[in-house]
């Protein structure tokens, strides 16, 4: 398993018109986290499109446990638990930095694709290899 945290204050831009955060911004605090766990193990997604894949979501979801607000500091642990073949699910759970209280948590789905042809292919063996490395080195990475 591989895990990193990020840290999102919540916009006013963020907020609807109840001044709690719109449920659609939730996937965009995953897609930070996603991008930060990428990174954190040595994998961001710019490098992952220069060595010829796309990885497009093919499935989301997100359940919605208490209300985020204006200014409220979020800490969005991003979860990878296993060596992805063709599909890889990352998973998340979004808490209140003050409270510690789960926001909401969330799954994605991708698939690895080939970014000329667009169809499925396996996860590119540099991907598998920095995962595992982070796996064996977590230190790196929490």
């Amino acid at each position: 398993m591989v895990s990193s945290e990020t840290k999102i204050r919540v916009r006013y831009a963020d907020t609807d018109q109840m001044k709690m955060v719109y449920y659609a911004k939730f996937f965009e605090y995953f897609e930070q986290g996603r991008s930060d766990l990428l990174r954190e193990i040595g994998m961001p997604y710019p490098e992952i499109e220069h060595m010829g894949y796309y990885l497009p979501v093919i499935e989301a979801h997100a359940k919605y446990l208490k209300a985020a607000r204006y200014d409220d500091l979020l800490v969005v642990k991003t979860i990878v638990k296993d060596i992805p073949q063709v599909r890889i699910r990352i998973e998340y759970v979004i808490t209140d930095d003050a409270t510690q209280e789960i926001i909401a948590e969330g799954y994605t789905v991708h698939s690895f694709v080939n970014a000329e042809t667009g169809k499925p292919v396996r996860a590119p063996a540099q991907f598998s290899e920095a995962l595992e490395a982070a796996v064996s080195e977590p230190h790196k990475i929490n």
